[in-house]
């Protein structure tokens, strides 16, 4: 059976509801044979995205970036996963192989500017590899009933990918 794991930060409201929409979609009736682990951001481990075969992606916007709690999700799994970095130190994403060219999806809440916060991101996920299979959902102020069907539609893309 495929896996989908989540890793998110939800410490609000707007990201506990694009979090559950998220969810359901990957947990939609007719999609069959994947099984979705949702794990919070700090608590996420290494042995958990090796045993996954796609990921969904959840974090607020803070202050240009993402969550502290997403970063260090990162720091704390990168090498392990399959992350690499060239003698410079920068990301090298020809170097890892472990996770490379596992679909993921991003999404993203913030108040103002989501731009930093998602280039953080893409530049972390590129080094390990992973393949964007799904537009960034990025939701600035108030999250209304179009962004939760994005975020229904995220989940479900990203898991029926992994029937495939």
């Amino acid at each position: 059976m495929a896996r989908l794991l989540v890793v998110h930060h939800s410490p609000s409201r707007s990201m506990q509801a694009l979090l559950e929409q998220v969810v359901a979609g990957a947990n939609d009736d007719v999609i069959e044979g994947v099984e979705v682990v949702v794990r919070p951001a700090l608590e996420a481990t290494a042995e958990d995205v090796l045993g996954a075969d796609g990921y969904v992606i959840g974090t607020t916007a803070n202050f240009g970036y993402m969550s502290g709690a997403l970063k260090h999700f990162f720091d704390s799994t990168f090498l392990a996963v399959g992350g690499s970095l060239d003698p410079s130190g920068a990301a090298d994403p020809a170097g890892g192989d472990k996770t490379a060219g596992r679909p993921y999806g991003l999404w993203m809440h913030g108040r103002y500017d989501l731009t930093g916060a998602e280039r953080s991101v893409q530049s972390i996920v590129g080094a390990l590899g992973w393949r964007q299979a799904y537009d960034v959902l990025g939701v600035v102020g108030d999250v209304d009933d179009a962004a939760l069907g994005s975020a229904y539609e995220l989940g479900a893309t990203i898991a029926a990918l992994l029937t495939v």
